[in-house]
């Protein structure tokens, strides 16, 4: 599925609902992660019905425990284009026997797209279906490839818009959940911080309390890139892998288990409630500069 205008043109597979390439038509590059597995198979999945790890891969859910995967079964799934046009298309997961076996609820997810000059909006519709409340986490993980062949993540900044420092929490290694109990300040300078390997060298950095409403990738001198705007998101992840040319821009709405978590999925900190027959709708938007 491809949705082009005269300045960019986006591709998304049906595996995933899943952005695979956003191509700059006015720069001739490629801006999304091709997907290589030397570094990272995926380009920009979707999380659901859980963003991160639970703690041991266990949910409970009604008193029955359930198996969960990293970041969930939707980026796996093939979703199916409900509606399509130049700039426009609507892809749908819908729950099944399959999917009860380790989310034991009846829903409908959409994933949206629209296409607006430089800028992609994300949608996010999650239908309750099952007759009682349902609880999830959802979030994106874009991968913005660096511009140039042989660019490092030190010929990059990340700029926060506004902000003069940053809090982070990081994950226990062995558990893949966060350690909420020990915060990190990531101090920025005009806004800005260089993008280097140490950043990363305990895997993701987890921004709480709805810190980043927009945040840019931008070259050394301080040029804009590729960006993104995610109002009203309470977390957000900032990630990569070592030697990577690329870096993952995450809003997320909810994240993983904190370590030690054991408690119905209803308890958990961050966990988005959905009343029977509601629907959640959330959005962001990639922007290329």
């Amino acid at each position: 599925m491809k949705l082009e205008n005269d300045v960019l043109c986006v591709e998304i597979a049906e595996l995933g609902a899943e952005v695979t390439k956003i191509y700059d038509r006015e720069k001739n590059t490629d801006i999304l992660w091709e997907g290589s597995p030397v570094y990272w198979k995926r380009h920009s999945p979707i999380l659901f019905p859980n963003v991160g790890k639970t703690y041991g891969n266990q949910v409970l859910i009604e008193g029955s425990t359930f198996t969960t995967v990293q970041h969930g079964f939707a980026r796996d799934s093939v979703f199916t284009c409900v509606s399509s046009s130049d700039d426009a298309a609507s892809f749908l997961l819908v729950s099944s026997e399959e999917t009860k076996k380790v989310y034991p609820y009846d829903f409908e997810l959409y994933i949206n797209y629209s296409l607006r000059g430089k800028e992609l909006t994300v949608e996010w519709q999650v239908k309750n279906c099952s007759g009682k409340p349902m609880f999830f986490t959802i979030g994106g993980h874009p991968a913005f490839r660096f511009g140039k062949e042989g660019e490092k993540k030190e010929d990059y900044l990340l700029k926060f818009p506004g902000k003069e420092a940053l809090t982070y929490i990081l994950v226990d290694p062995k558990t893949g959940t966060a350690v909420p109990d020990q915060t990190y300040t990531l101090e920025l300078s005009d806004g800005m911080c260089p993008v280097t390997e140490e950043m990363f060298l305990k895997d993701a950095l987890i921004f709480d309390g709805g810190q980043i409403e927009e945040v840019w990738l931008c070259r050394k001198d301080g040029t804009p890139y590729a960006g993104m705007r995610c109002e009203g998101f309470p977390n957000f992840g900032i990630w990569s892998v070592k030697d990577a040319p690329f870096v993952c821009l995450e809003p997320w709405k909810g994240r993983c288990d904190n370590f030690g978590f054991a408690e119905d999925i209803s308890k958990k900190p961050g966990i988005v409630p959905l009343p029977e027959n509601e629907v959640f709708i959330k959005s962001y938007q990639i922007i290329v500069a």
